[in-house]
């Protein structure tokens, strides 16, 4: 059966749509928030203050992203070496689609009070690795979708698909089945569906097997309408596969504009998605938010990413990426530094008075900017990779470039991790470290071309 090009367009925007709760309900505004508030209380019990148990379960997230980073490091340019030398992308998507499903689904078993909370750890760095090998092979299809002229709205028009999506079953989690505070009531007031235990907090738990239905459901349309292309049936010959992946690597020396990419995206990628991660972390141990709380303010700023991510697509075709990746930093960093002034009771030496909700608008805002700025960089960053590949290379191109992203993915928690530890103090720890990535990004990218190497 033949398949129209925007049939596959639309198949290829669905992967987006079907992973995005994973970022959305799981890294950021319902797991990681329910993930330290149980790890807080696991550590509290231990005779810890306050304080100190808060700092405390962001190290044990800290070191879950980082470990898995580093997995994703190691393999991403082989596996991309390996796809390409062989043609066969649609296999290892299944492969790592089956990872995302199992991952997602474990982390039912964190129970409140804290069970598990190792175990869960292990089963959602085994979905974020599958996500974000899935990730690798699906951009691979980009460079053979549409003409350069389009690529930026193509790369826009996903990311703003996917933040839909993601919206929409964060709303559904917080309508139907995560439950508020104490009250065991869903955010209108009914209890979870299905039965489900509010007391042992499975309205909350059951974001992991959610997640994992949402994604097998939805990317049947990307099964059906993406199709591997000629050559996918070539014999995998790893020693050949290593060889071309080498010759990419020493062409660097050539090719200052990848090269500068690579480095560039490697350093604001890991700062924009540590501020995902331990930005739910920030606002439930910082600003006191309940999980719902923090989902409310996930679908505010997914909703500025849906616009922000398709106007960004807009602008990186008329004008190109560069121009639109720049700009996203400057309205990070400047999140980066709200962040670091301000807490419950003060921004920068500023007091609030007593229950204002100041710190709650502010920070409603910075999600506001998260959003607009995290959506279009990702998106322009994808696409100022496309112009730096061909077809036939974009696995291993894509594998390097997650490389690039993950290769030094374990700095970032690492070092808010470091930050935290030595300052006890969680805002200090996440905004010092990330501010200081994106200045290194914007720096290394004065080297790159504005059209790749088109």
């Amino acid at each position: 059966m033949t398949v129209s090009a925007k049939k596959r367009i639309w198949g290829w925007w669905f992967f987006d749509w079907a992973s995005q709760p994973y970022n959305t309900l799981l890294l950021t505004f319902v797991f990681g928030p329910y993930f330290s508030e149980v790890a807080r209380a696991h550590f509290s019990a231990q005779g810890m203050n306050a304080e100190a148990a808060g700092a405390a379960a962001q190290t044990y997230w800290g070191w879950g992203q980082t470990l898995s980073g580093l997995v994703i490091a190691l393999l991403a340019p082989i596996l991309g070496a390996i796809a390409d030398g062989s043609g066969k992308r649609m296999m290892w998507i299944w492969i790592f689609s089956a990872f995302y499903v199992a991952g997602s689904w474990g982390i039912w078993y964190l129970l409140p009070d804290g069970s598990g909370l190792f175990q869960a750890m292990v089963w959602f760095s085994i979905g974020l690795i599958g996500m974000e090998f899935a990730t690798i092979f699906t951009n691979a299809y980009m460079p053979g979708l549409t003409g350069d002229g389009e690529m930026g709205k193509v790369s826009g028009t996903g990311f703003a698909f996917g933040y839909l999506g993601g919206i929409i079953a964060l709303v559904i989690m917080l309508l139907l089945l995560a439950e508020i505070g104490a009250t065991g009531k869903t955010l209108i007031g009914i209890s979870p569906l299905f039965g489900l235990d509010p007391v042992m907090r499975e309205g909350t738990r059951a974001v992991g097997p959610f997640t994992a239905i949402w994604y097998a459901i939805f990317m049947i349309p990307f099964f059906l309408w993406v199709r591997e292309g000629k050559g996918s049936g070539r014999r995998v010959k790893i020693g050949a596969a290593m060889a071309d992946l080498w010759r990419l690597i020493l062409s660097m020396k050539q090719r200052q504009s990848l090269a500068a990419h690579l480095i560039s995206s490697m350093f604001y990628r890991d700062a924009l998605n540590a501020l995902y991660a331990f930005g739910g972390i920030y606002a439930s141990g910082v600003l006191g938010w309940s999980v719902t709380k923090i989902g409310v303010f996930g679908i505010v700023a997914a909703s500025s990413g849906v616009l922000f991510s398709w106007l960004g697509g807009k602008m990186d075709s008329s004008r190109g990426p560069k121009p639109v990746i720049n700009l996203s930093m400057y309205v990070l960093i400047a999140v980066c530094l709200v962040i670091a002034g301000m807490s419950r009771e003060t921004i920068y030496g500023l007091p609030f008075a007593e229950g204002s909700p100041w710190p709650d608008y502010i920070f409603y805002v910075c999600g506001i900017l998260i959003g607009a700025a995290g959506g279009a960089l990702q998106s322009a960053s994808r696409t100022m990779m496309v112009f730096h590949t061909t077809p036939d290379r974009a696995t291993e191109a894509f594998g390097l470039y997650a490389l690039s992203g993950k290769a030094t993915a374990f700095i970032a928690p690492f070092c808010i991790t470091l930050f935290t530890i030595m300052t006890g103090s969680q805002r200090i720890g996440i905004a010092i470290p990330l501010i200081a990535l994106f200045i290194v990004g914007m720096v290394l990218l004065k080297w790159v071309k504005p059209m790749g190497e088109r």
